[in-house]
């Protein structure tokens, strides 16, 4: 028996399936897992699907009879996952990757078969404690201050929000005079989230960065002495740990200063580049995280865990609490003091799953220093495709290595901007289609750069060098 309509050994129930056949079907996904993160160098790092196919493949009246999900599972990889971005491949290189581990993917399976609620205590006390655990060992291998507190969120951009919130009331700040400084390379999610927590959009002030794509301290002193003259109410610094554009960091020490020198809330954006950290050099590159108030990190990102998994962590963690806590008369039985807290209570979300059994697992499975050397090596690897690209006069470099972004471009003596920018589109697209690599671009002074962004733990020397001779070859460099 293998449809949706067959017996269950307890009760009979229509959407439970006989033992044999989950094992069966189980032990078959499992093995289709292996494949992939074992064989994946050899499938494409992308393929596109257009809506019209995707019309053909998929599109049907929702089904009102069962089919075996031994058929079921061959279709899903066949029509849909075979249409994607492989983010964990070797040669990913756009956006910001990221590659999962094993031990994560089991966290993440036994997580949806077990679906625990963590949202309150009571509901899952036993998830509960391990997510303290997990939050609390993030804190300690980033050297965030003792006592500094939060929870794991869906990502970056909803920790955002979250942390926003926080601030507006820790503070009391009047949203209609407030002005929250970003810079221009600040992440979509800030804005955004400025606007969800009820500030108006003049309120987030960009400032520039110039060629360094880092605020400049002594800029945003004046510009706040400016404000505070004219009658309104500077309130928060956003810092990059880690721009998504070029990997760049802000002079962290200096805007912590600052920060608590003009009594601004201070929050950092290490989303991307907060987990490198972990390593001796990334401990150098971001020194000064630790000044601030709130920070964002994503463990979906160099902390190599499947999606969603993203941070908010507070100084004060007792603020989440006095910020979103709310207690209904049918959420009376959850109140079980402060030492055994409610994750619902800490933010947005009441109803949230465990996204800390894949980190713990993980953790514990390889160890800390395991993750320290990849996060070294994706490192290495962005340095030695740096190198490369400033010692071939066929490329220009456009933003050294930092934090595993390198941005660059094809190039050639005489040739017009435009002209140039269509080349570069031009040798994107036939190398993304290709299915070798997968790039993205961006814009950086004005110019159009391909973006180079090395985060995956199966990234080799040669994978860097290969994309690099396959770009040669496509720009026709001689």
């Amino acid at each position: 028996m293998t449809t949706g309509d067959t017996g269950s050994p307890r009760g009979g129930s229509p959407l439970d399936l006989d033992p044999e056949t989950m094992r069966k079907v189980g032990y078959q996904v499992v093995d289709r897992i292996v494949q992939h993160l074992t064989e994946m160098d050899t499938e494409p790092a992308w393929d596109f699907l257009t809506r019209e196919e995707g019309e053909r493949r998929l599109r049907e009246p929702v089904p009102e009879k069962g089919t075996p999900l031994e058929e079921l599972i061959p279709v899903l990889y066949r029509d849909v996952l075979a249409y994607a971005g492989r983010i964990g491949h070797p040669r990913f290189f756009a956006f910001v990757p990221s590659a999962v581990t094993f031990a994560g993917v089991m966290g993440d399976f036994i997580a949806a078969a077990h679906n625990p609620f963590v949202g309150t205590w009571l509901g899952g006390s036993g998830p509960s404690m391990l997510e303290l655990v997990v939050m609390d060992w993030i804190r300690d291998m980033l050297g965030l201050p003792p006592g500094s507190g939060g929870l794991l969120t869906s990502g970056g951009s909803a920790a955002t929000v979250m942390a926003m919130v926080v601030a507006r009331q820790a503070t009391g700040v009047a949203t209609e005079d407030a002005i929250i400084y970003t810079s221009d390379q600040t992440h979509v999610c800030v804005p955004r989230a400025a606007w969800i927590a009820g500030f108006p959009k003049p309120a987030v002030r960009t400032l520039p960065t110039g060629d360094r794509y880092r605020l400049d301290p002594d800029h945003l002193a004046r510009t706040v002495e400016s404000d505070r003259k004219s009658g309104k109410h500077p309130f928060m610094v956003v810092a990059n740990a880690g721009a998504t554009n070029t990997g760049d960091v802000d002079p962290l020490p200096e805007l912590g200063e600052l920060a608590a020198r003009e009594s601004l809330w201070f929050h950092v954006d290490a989303a991307y580049g907060g987990f490198a950290r972990i390593t001796k050099r990334g401990r150098k590159a971001l020194a000064g995280m630790e000044t601030a108030d709130s920070w964002v990190l994503d463990p979906h990102k160099w902390l190599f865990q499947g999606y969603e998994c993203g941070s908010l962590l507070v100084k004060n963690p007792d603020l989440l609490r006095e910020t979103f806590q709310i207690f209904p008369e049918y959420m009376q039985d959850v109140r079980l003091g402060e030492e055994q807290p409610n994750f619902g209570d800490r933010g947005i979300q009441l109803t949230r799953t465990s996204r800390a059994f894949k980190i713990w697992l993980s953790l514990k499975n390889l160890g800390l220093d395991a993750f320290r050397k990849a996060v070294d090596r994706s490192l290495d690897l962005a340095l030695l495709a740096e190198q490369r690209i400033r010692n071939d006069p066929g490329f220009e470099l456009l933003s050294p290595a930092r934090l595993g972004v390198v941005c660059f471009r094809i190039a050639a003596d005489g040739v017009p901007e435009g002209d140039l920018e269509s080349r570069n589109r031009e040798v994107l697209t036939r190398l993304n289609q290709s299915g070798y690599a997968f790039l993205s671009s961006t814009r950086l002074q004005g110019k159009f750069s391909l973006r180079l962004c090395i985060l995956s733990h199966r990234t080799t020397e040669a994978d860097v060098h290969g994309v690099l001779d396959r770009l040669r070859e496509l720009g026709d460099i001689g």
